[in-house]
């Protein structure tokens, strides 16, 4: 249990960090504008390099490829669900003109309701999540060179 408590940990940090970026936006009313979401993607790779980099700290000896890439995963994961309840609960109870808003945002004739647009938050940041791992074990994975080993 306590190995997973340090990814728990730092994927509700990020998430907190993610909602604070929203409400943020929402209060000079960009939050409907999805290009800002590509900052997101910032907020979940630092979250998870973190996460990562003290991990190998704490465990250089037993670190390995496997347990910084289940550190990054299990990190986004927890930072993406709990963003997401965030979502609907911004999107449903607190500002119900929220989904229109970006309906008309986008400018297309889709016929979307939360369910849908919640999946899609969701899913991206899973897939935002999956990708940052993936990144940023380049940095912390052991190199074959025996240079970089020492």
């Amino acid at each position: 249990m306590k190995t997973i408590t340090l990814p728990i940990r730092f994927g509700l940090v990020t998430s907190a960090v993610l909602i604070a970026y929203f409400l943020i936006l929402a209060l000079f009313n960009k939050h409907t504008n999805p290009v800002f979401s590509f900052f997101n993607a910032v907020i979940t790779v630092f979250g998870i390099y973190e996460a990562v980099r003290l991990k190998k700290l704490r465990d250089a000896e037993l670190f390995s490829y496997g347990e910084g890439f289940k550190t990054g995963i299990v990190t986004g994961f927890v930072a993406t669900l709990f963003f997401t309840l965030f979502f609907l609960f911004y999107a449903t109870e607190i500002n119900p003109g929220f989904l229109p808003n970006l309906l008309e945002k986008l400018n297309g004739q889709f016929n979307l309701d939360i369910g849908m647009i919640t999946f899609v938050v969701a899913v991206m940041g899973f897939a935002t999540s999956v990708v940052s791992t993936l990144t940023v074990m380049q940095l912390f994975k052991n190199s074959k060179n025996i240079l970089q080993n020492r």
